[in-house]
């Protein structure tokens, strides 16, 4: 089991480009499943072996995103052994996924984003960096991931565009507001350290997710404004506020870097507000 692990997990990372993060997440589903099945050989895994095993994950009471998650972490996994030859069938192809909750985004008004960005004090070396932070979040709409992996050549300040590593290491162009771009320059003008990385922890390394994270929570206590807002929301609200200013959805599918466009629809249920106001306004008899 540990071998064809092994040679899967080598798919994901060299020929899939998976990011870090999904290979981590697979690599631990993997050996659990493999510790489920004991001695048993994968020649022999059947659909009730499966089945089984969704049934002690239910028992923990996992939510229906993460056992979803696990279920396409051995379909893919069947399906690599399957095309690779190790296996002559793929037990996994009568499994049905549990049924997911589409869960609305959460996102700030844009007075609220306006009052977050602002907060950082521009007196201090850390401040200017967090401001840069918070701007270029709001600014791009690009993932915290995305974020802490870029390096200071990223950044066109001319062309006013972000070049992006997005999921599966894919490489894309981001649009960067003149305000954010303004916030870097300043908060590099300030910088003395010469790192690459663009955004810097106070020991002079590269920011990690966790510390973006840590950052935003400070000024959300410091606004005081809604609790439940992680770097994610500012994502969320990018593309929730260009929607409601007339962005149509393609344009904000590519700004989002959403490889399907069923990704991008959810953000369509933030704007019925918006779609009434129109329509009272324009109908006749509304």
């Amino acid at each position: 089991m540990q071998r064809y692990i092994e040679k899967f997990i080598s798919y994901l990372d060299i020929e899939k480009n998976y990011s870090p993060h999904t290979i981590l997440n697979y690599r631990v589903d993997l050996q659990e499943f493999s510790v489920f099945l004991k001695e048993t050989s994968l020649e022999k895994v059947d659909y009730l072996n499966l089945r089984r095993f969704l049934a002690f994950l239910k028992t923990r009471n996992l939510r229906s995103r993460t056992l979803a998650r696990k279920l396409s972490c051995l379909r893919s996994f069947f399906r690599f052994l399957l095309r690779e030859g190790y296996l002559k069938n793929n037990p996994t192809t009568l499994l049905s996924t549990p049924k997911l909750d589409k869960r609305l985004p959460n996102f700030l008004t844009e007075n609220e984003v306006v009052k977050l960005v602002e907060a950082p004090p521009k007196d201090k070396i850390s401040g200017l960096r967090d401001r840069a932070i918070l701007e270029t979040l709001y600014s791009t709409g690009i993932r915290v991931s995305e974020l802490v992996g870029l390096s200071i050549d990223d950044i066109d300040f001319v062309g006013s565009v972000v070049k992006v590593f997005g999921k599966g290491r894919k490489e894309r162009l981001a649009p960067i507001g003149e305000k954010a771009l303004s916030a870097v320059h300043e908060y590099l003008n300030k910088r003395e350290n010469e790192s690459k990385a663009l955004f810097l922890n106070k020991n002079g390394g590269r920011l990690t997710s966790r510390g973006i994270r840590d950052i935003l929570e400070k000024y959300i206590k410091l606004t005081s404004l809604k609790t439940h807002v992680s770097p994610h929301t500012l994502r969320h609200s990018f593309a929730t506020h260009l929607l409601n200013h007339g962005a149509d959805l393609r344009s904000v599918q590519e700004l989002l870097g959403h490889v399907n466009l069923s990704s991008t629809q959810i953000y369509t249920h933030l704007t019925t507000e918006r779609l009434k106001i129109v329509y009272d306004k324009a109908h006749p008899r509304a």
